[in-house]
């Protein structure tokens, strides 16, 4: 008959596979960060490449597309062991379905390129497609994020979701403000995307600092080179707050203004990393203390399972007993039993402590998530843009002096009593 020990180790051993697991995620995230890096990068060159006719950045464009090429067959290469290597992840299905979904973007990135290089897509467009493809790979970090067991584990990849978001609004902006410098001009409508772009990577950094650990958070906050912020700043300034009738823009500046966002982009990249390593050294270090604590718990088993042997030596059970050990002597049968049942209450206690630490991590994703079906309801019913629904929902929280969350809540409590969306 098995003991209470026995599945005491049973429980270990799930904890380190699932932790096993994590690790793989985290190598995954990793690699997916470098791709995003490198895709966003292409995505700004392409945006100069096209609207200045081919006339700029086709060198730059050659090489980063190389560099991209490179970067993909690492991601394609992790897809494969996370597909062959995985046993019992919680939310498996979802990120397979993420994978699944991201693979024919991938597969569709030489066409989307052919078009690019021959003038056939509008800076807009080409930066669609990137977008499309970005988040993807982003909703696969999120699916990563969202099935962690380890609250720990978890909070880092909260953190590094958002910040990976936040990057990569930040690649969008780039992409954005080198294709209108470069085309020379900008209309009302488009700053205002402008500075929604700019708001929307705050908020995203703001939940990295709230997730992450303090040396990373301080990693963040001083690897901003000062004088390429100052420039990006001035040129932000410049571009969303000009009379766009009047004052176009210098053309000349799209290189400067790429330049200075590179070089933001390129320290944010520093971070990321930081952050991917301190991810799968701390999913390490979880392995490595889990496993010596089985080995702890087989060692007492043996114990154990010698001293049954002897029944007739040991006490009753002290499973009902107040007294601790420390009040009363007891025998050496006594004291394994009560160090067993130590170790299954403290157990018990470390699993609510981490369930209730789980709970804090994942309430942040699923606010991102209740916050996006709002906007989805909101853009189909009233025929509104992504930026024009949260715009609208963003507003309605300040003017009636509530959280973003709970207007969002408020939204999906009403869905069934909107009226069905016309078909076309």
């Amino acid at each position: 008959m098995n003991s209470g020990l026995t599945f005491l180790i049973a429980a270990r051993r799930c904890e380190i596979e699932e932790l096993d697991q994590l690790e793989h995620t985290g190598e995954l995230v990793g690699v997916i960060g470098r791709l995003v890096h490198a895709l966003q990068r292409e995505r700004g060159i392409s945006n100069v490449f096209l609207a200045s006719g081919g006339q700029r950045f086709a060198q730059q464009r050659d090489r980063q597309m190389a560099e991209c090429l490179a970067v993909e067959r690492e991601v394609r290469a992790t897809f494969d062991r996370l597909e062959t290597g995985v046993r019992r992840a919680g939310n498996g299905a979802r990120l397979f379905s993420r994978v699944a979904w991201v693979l024919p973007g991938l597969a569709a990135l030489p066409d989307l390129r052919r078009r690019i290089g021959a003038l056939a897509l509008q800076p807009e467009q080409a930066t669609a497609a990137f977008v499309k493809l970005i988040a993807g790979l982003l909703a696969v970090v999120f699916e990563a994020a969202d099935g962690a067991t380890d609250p720990e584990i978890s909070r880092l990849l909260v953190a590094m979701f958002n910040f990976m978001q936040g990057k990569e609004l930040a690649g969008q902006e780039r992409a954005f403000g080198s294709a209108a410098f470069a085309s020379g001009g900008i209309d009302a409508e488009r700053q205002q995307h402008w500075l929604h772009l700019i708001e929307s990577q705050e908020r995203c950094f703001q939940v990295f600092s709230d997730f992450s650990d303090a040396p990373l958070v301080a990693l963040w906050r001083g690897c901003q080179p000062k004088a390429a912020v100052a420039e990006r700043e001035r040129l932000r300034r410049t571009a969303t707050t000009a009379a766009p009738t009047h004052s176009p823009l210098d053309i000349e500046a799209s290189q400067s203004w790429f330049d200075a966002c590179s070089q933001c982009i390129d320290a944010m990249k520093d971070v990321e990393e930081r952050l991917a390593l301190h991810l799968r050294q701390r999913c390490t270090d979880k392995i490595a203390q889990s496993r010596s604590e089985l080995e702890g718990y087989r060692t007492l088993l043996d114990t154990l399972q010698a001293q049954s042997a002897r029944a007739d030596e040991l006490e009753p059970s002290i499973f009902f007993d107040d007294t601790s050990v420390d009040e009363v002597p007891v025998p050496y049968g006594r004291q394994l039993e009560r160090s067993i049942l130590d170790m299954v209450q403290e157990q018990s206690r470390r699993l609510q402590s981490m369930s209730d630490e789980l709970a804090t991590a994942r309430a942040a994703l699923n606010e991102r998530k209740l916050v996006e079906r709002a906007k989805g309801l909101l853009m189909a019913h009233r025929h509104l843009s992504e930026e024009e629904a949260h715009k609208m929902l963003r507003q309605t929280a300040m003017n009636q002096n509530r959280r973003l969350i709970e207007v969002a809540e408020s939204v999906l409590a009403l869905a069934e009593y909107l009226p069905e969306r016309p078909k076309r």
